[in-house]
């Protein structure tokens, strides 16, 4: 997927102009945070799990050589074969030689954030196999001719209207030429083609949210059963996925699974959760006759011991963008690579260099949802914060943005400055908002207000508010 991380400001202004995304958008505003209260209001030790979860991943990700090796060890002594890949273009190459060696001219696919990072569907297409995603959002936006907008919701930037006439263009070649407008009968057509596909496919490849050690086993969670057809009908199964999705034992990633789907989707768990163990054994009745696991590195290894250690916990559930007031917003295209939203924000510039992605950590107002929510407690806004200084200390942040910071940083240096002048700036704002209470423009304000109001200060400053309420 080609970067345009760098034209974020852009990105958002035809985002914010876009009236059919702000209706898509709406919808899932109001759908995904609703559910996943819902659900955790269900389940009173969601916290505790939260914790164990965590408690998990973060020894994993302090031991991960030793359990990777585990796991490639029982992947072998089971028939399958792990291949482990430093780059993005050692794993495209992986996995197109595996085709080629079984002659496939066809590869179902289920869906992968990593076979997104390492632009593995160009590639395939650009050496004669045609890859057919069989997750229906990933299939939308496959037509769309279109990145993934969300992690767990590929599509959930279009309207009903849009898949309409998408399928309706794509589908009249094939023999559907009713224009269909209820989800159902959408949904209905989807399947029949991608029906035949499944039976007509040499290779299937697959994500996997979890690789477990003790077994060697691979997880998907799904809500279609598109991932089990992938991955037992065809030949050849093909497991492209991330060093950092390895848990100790089953028991360990049917933790983690009680708070994923809840932190995802709202659900107690998702529809599927199928585990596949190696190829297909002799008194098997259906199975791949190979199993093959792709693991990429590209510059996880390199974030263990570092400020970014913490995002190896991320499980990939989308609940940061789900509660996201900036996503909700502009979109998951706006970010302008595979991974959107505020996990984007901290986790792209590590792939793509701060001076390519240096408007994400800033596209936050640093609420703090996007780490109450996340079922992992990353401290998301910390590692944004920790790519502004990158930014600022590598002289990539623009120069008046660093002209303000060292402003600021010479005045907090100097306490009593830094109170009279605070209260100077509140007092005058103050009386040039008091007739209408907001400002409709403000010098060095712009960014706020071309598209917003800023209040007009009331009262005193925090300082002053806080010496009072504590009495000092």
């Amino acid at each position: 997927m080609q970067s345009t991380a760098h034209a974020f400001k852009k990105n958002a202004a035809k985002a914010l102009g876009d009236a059919q995304l702000k209706t898509a958008l709406g919808r899932l505003e109001l759908n995904f945070p609703v559910r996943r209260k819902a659900a955790i209001d269900g389940l009173p030790e969601f916290d505790a799990l939260r914790d164990e979860a965590r408690a998990i991943k973060t020894h994993v990700i302090e031991n991960l050589d030793t359990y990777l090796e585990r796991f490639a060890a029982q992947v072998e002594s089971r028939g399958g074969h792990v291949h482990w890949c430093s780059t993005p273009a050692q794993a495209r190459e992986t996995v197109l030689s595996i085709c080629r060696s079984v002659g496939a001219k066809t590869a179902t696919k289920g869906k992968s954030m990593v076979s997104e990072e390492i632009a593995l569907n160009d590639f395939l297409e650009e050496n004669g196999v045609q890859p057919i995603e069989t997750d229906l959002g990933e299939y939308i936006i496959q037509l769309a001719g279109e990145p993934p907008s969300h992690i767990i919701g590929p599509a959930v930037h279009k309207t009903k209207e849009q898949i309409t006439e998408l399928f309706h263009q794509h589908h009249q070649k094939l023999g559907y030429t009713e224009r269909q407008t209820e989800p159902e009968a959408m949904v209905n057509e989807a399947r029949q083609i991608l029906r035949r596909k499944y039976f007509e496919a040499e290779v299937g490849i697959t994500g996997a949210n979890f690789l477990i050690a003790e077994t060697g086993s691979t997880v998907i969670v799904t809500n279609e059963g598109n991932g089990d057809l992938t991955q037992t009908l065809p030949k050849v199964h093909v497991v492209v996925t991330s060093i950092e999705k390895v848990v100790p034992t089953l028991e360990d990633c049917a933790t983690i699974l009680r708070v994923l789907a809840r932190s995802a989707t709202g659900q107690e768990m998702s529809v599927y959760t199928t585990l596949s163990t190696g190829p297909r054994r002799p008194d098997d009745l259906d199975g791949p006759e190979q199993f093959h696991v792709v693991l990429l590195d590209n510059g996880r290894s390199a974030m263990l011991g570092t400020e970014l250690q913490d995002l190896l916990r991320c499980i990939r559930c989308g609940a940061c963008m789900n509660h996201c007031p900036v996503y909700h917003a502009v979109g998951g295209h706006t970010y302008g690579w595979v991974y959107p939203g505020p996990i984007g924000a901290a986790l792209d510039p590590h792939f793509l260099g701060i001076e390519a992605a240096q408007h994400l950590p800033n596209a936050s107002t640093f609420c703090g949802r996007c780490e109450s929510v996340c079922p992992m407690k990353i401290p998301l806004p910390a590692i944004m914060r920790h790519w502004r200084e990158v930014a600022y200390e590598r002289k990539v942040a623009p120069s008046l943005q660093r002209a303000g910071i060292e402003l600021w940083a010479w005045l907090a240096k100097r306490p009593t400055l830094y109170r009279v002048a605070t209260r100077l700036a509140i007092a005058m704002l103050g009386a040039a908002g008091r007739k209408r209470g907001r400002f409709a423009k403000l010098p060095l304000a712009g960014g706020w207000t071309q598209v917003r109001d800023m209040p007009a200060p009331e009262g005193g400053t925090f300082h002053a508010r806080w010496r009072r309420e504590r009495g000092t």
